[in-house]
């Protein structure tokens, strides 16, 4: 196994593409209960999810926005 320090000393992309490969690897209830979202951060996303279905041509695509992060 590698040790944590030795991940900490990668560069920024690929800690980021651990992250995220990580954050997969969890099921959907693990997933779930892991970030407990309050009454504001609930408002905020439906106020973004509601602005993104008003205009959703300003979405960028998933491979585009790794790209952007120089991880795609």
């Amino acid at each position: 196994m590698t040790p944590m320090s030795d991940l900490l000393r990668l560069p920024q992309c690929e800690r980021l593409a651990l992250a995220i490969a990580l954050w997969d690897s969890l099921d959907e209830e693990t997933r779930d209960g892991a970030l407990p979202l309050d009454s504001a951060l609930c408002a905020e996303l439906d106020r973004r999810w509601a602005a993104h279905l008003s205009n959703p041509d300003a979405a960028l695509a998933w491979d585009e926005v790794l790209s952007q992060l120089g991880i795609g």
